[in-house]
């Protein structure tokens, strides 16, 4: 403002000065429109450049001192592993002295969910001959990370603290990390003769590592060949002749591992090892490749929990111990299960003598309402034990017997076991064939009389099934509340005709149950209350609602004395000598699929003294035959 004054105080009385005073003030104003064009100029070349490297696409800037394709090159080398991490480039600082331009550039590279490793970056600019701003290739160093040089690749490490171990009912650990000894054949030190010797060691079919090591080699192919996992004490007994091998690597990590055996709950326990494509597609980032993380189960729903939150550290080739950026990794939490130990493998045990068909068992503290057992056969595969949808045929008898007791029907009541009963031209008959004139219903009951169930039901409501199955835990939602993905709590729809209400009330129809929702039941029938199940003490699992829903106390104590009678004089008289005191229990046999005769499910249900159970065999003859029989050695093996 003062230059201005005295500017037109000149022009006021030197006509003169004003012309050259106009002429020097218009070249003023173009040179300076030609300063803030170079300054325009220069800061679009170097926001292009910024532009470039945040899309990974170098080769769309201009450089001056080496050639674009140089450039290209020397950033895919640099940074190519640090994978796809998103990177965000922007210029800070940008001044310009003539023809030459010097500032910084903030780069952010987001190296893991979560994690930004932020720095910054010269950058110098120059205009040449032909008047066109590049960028100048850096000379001696790198222009992608600070103190690099330019042969240097950077590296980001994902980097996992302890894993939280899985602890059993009585605290100590059923999975928790040991080493593991991934055997592998390095095909360009290996031979074909020793590749041979190798697969008796491994015990794998003769050829079929050679085969794969033929391949490698046509192929020319120096990645490791995977042969198998050994945990400590199994690598121990094979380690001096793995030595002798000259191409076979075994090399040594940690990961967690159940502890009583590598096939105990493991259908519910589930896996560990290499994560998936699409594990790394849906895990928001928690995920990259070459990571393991828990697959199945347990582990794999609660891998956030155990795994805990992984960290990342970044280095480079030329100063590996140095790290430019590290973010320490969480460690994970454990978690508690209600799994007892002893009960889980001796029911595994007893499920040995279903030989290859499948099945399942489940036990249930009678006091808590605590799973206690979760096993499967095969010992992988399907969790059937909590996630089948199975008929539940005679041992839903129970529910409805529940519910003719409540509604005034006494044990001594008379009630006829015809061989057929007509409903609604439907003829339903009983499984075997059994008949028996008038008796009281305790020896229906006993007996698994379908037909003097069929004759009853006429005299219940469409519902009545239904609401005594749900009082008593089949149907009552508490899957959802369990903790485990999948988990089925049973169903049993009311009725909508006669012939539907007849063959629910002896378990067929629409009724579907799991194992454990039918465990659930007797044991709401061995303490007088229904409590909802539980399996995962820790962290605690939201929704649940475990307080104890009484029954008819004169009822359940009537039906607790005809499940007795079930295993002294009826069709469960196979564990009427089962060793550890009284069984109370039900059979059924569920008919299933279209084939003449129906294929049958095998089942048996029950508790003795705190241990409430049921047993599923997916194909057997009938469920005193085949299902009563593995309760029997269950019991017998949790006696030793």
């Amino acid at each position: 403002m003062v230059a201005m004054s005295r500017r037109i105080i000149i022009a006021s009385v030197v006509a003169g000065v004003v012309v050259v005073g106009a002429a020097a003030g218009g070249f003023t104003y173009v040179k300076h429109r030609e300063q803030v064009r170079l300054d325009r100029e220069a800061r679009t070349v170097a926001d292009g450049f910024a532009n470039a490297w945040s899309h990974r696409a170098i080769k769309d800037a201009s450089y001056s001192g080496q050639a674009t394709g140089q450039v290209v090159t020397s950033f895919k080398t640099t940074t190519a592993g640090l994978g796809g991490a998103p990177v965000k480039v922007t210029v800070t600082s940008l001044t310009r002295d003539g023809d030459k331009a010097t500032g910084r550039v903030a780069v952010a590279w987001t190296v893991a969910a979560g994690s930004t490793w932020a720095y910054t970056m010269p950058i110098s600019l120059q205009r040449d001959n032909t008047e066109i701003w590049k960028v100048v290739a850096r000379q001696g160093g790198s222009m992608w990370a600070p103190g690099l040089s330019p042969s240097a690749k950077l590296v980001a490490t994902r980097t996992w603290g302890k894993r939280g171990d899985i602890l059993g009912r009585d605290g100590a650990p059923i999975v928790a990390e040991g080493n593991v000894y991934d055997v592998a054949i390095d095909p360009s030190r290996a031979s074909a003769q020793t590749v041979a010797e190798l697969e008796p060691l491994v015990e794998e079919p003769a050829g079929t590592l050679v085969a794969k090591y033929n391949a490698a080699k046509a192929s020319g192919s120096k990645a490791a060949i995977p042969v198998i996992a050994y945990r400590e004490a199994d690598f121990q007994a094979r380690q001096v002749r793995l030595d002798a091998l000259i191409g076979v690597v075994y090399p040594r990590r940690v990961q967690p591992l159940v502890l009583p055996s590598s096939t105990f709950a493991r259908p519910l326990l589930g896996s560990y090892g290499p994560v998936t494509a699409e594990a790394i597609k849906n895990g928001q980032g928690r995920y990259v490749a070459g990571d393991y993380a828990g697959l199945s189960g347990v582990q794999g729903q609660y891998d956030a929990v155990l795994g805990g939150t992984p960290g990342v550290k970044v280095t480079a080739s030329d100063r590996p111990d140095v790290p430019l950026f590290e973010k320490a990794a969480v460690d994970g939490a454990p978690m508690t299960l209600t799994l007892d130990p002893k009960i889980q493998s001796a029911a595994e045990t007893a499920l040995a003598g279903s030989g290859t068909v499948p099945s399942a068992l489940v036990a249930v503290d009678v006091a808590t309402g605590d799973l206690l057992a979760v096993a499967n056969a095969p010992s992988f595969g399907m969790n059937r034990a909590l996630q089948g949808q199975y008929q539940p045929g005679s041992t839903l008898k129970v529910a409805t017997t529940y519910s003719l007791l409540g509604k005034g029907l006494s044990p001594t009541t008379p009630v006829t076991c015809p061989p057929f009963v007509m409903v609604d031209g439907r003829k339903m008959t009983n499984y075997e064939n059994e008949t028996f004139a008038s008796a009281p219903f305790s020896k229906d009951f006993a007996l698994s009389c379908n037909t003097a169930f069929v004759q009853l039901a006429a005299t219940m409501g469409n519902s009545d099934v239904h609401d005594a199955a749900t009082a008593l835990g089949v149907g009552s939602g508490w899957g959802k509340h369990l903790g485990i993905n999948g988990t089925f709590s049973g169903s049993v729809p009311a009725a909508t005709t006669k012939t539907e209400k007849a063959a629910t009330a002896f378990g067929q129809a629409r009724t579907l149950v799991s194992p454990a929702s039918l465990a659930v039941m007797v044991a709401s029938v061995a303490r007088g209350s229904y409590i909802e199940p539980a399996l995962i003490r820790t962290p605690p699992v939201a929704g649940a609602d475990r307080a104890p829903k009484a029954l008819d106390a004169k009822v359940a104590g009537e039906l607790r004395a005809l499940m007795r009678l079930v295993v002294t004089e009826g069709t469960g008289t196979a564990l009427k000598s089962a060793a550890g005191g009284e069984v109370f229990g039900k059979t059924g046999t569920a008919e299933y699929g279209s084939a003449n005769p129906p294929e049958t499910r095998a089942w048996f249900v029950g508790w003795q003294g705190s241990v409430a159970f049921a047993v599923l065999v997916e194909n057997g003859k009938s469920g005193g035959t085949v299902a009563a029989p593995i309760a029997k050695a269950f019991l017998g093996t949790l006696k030793h």
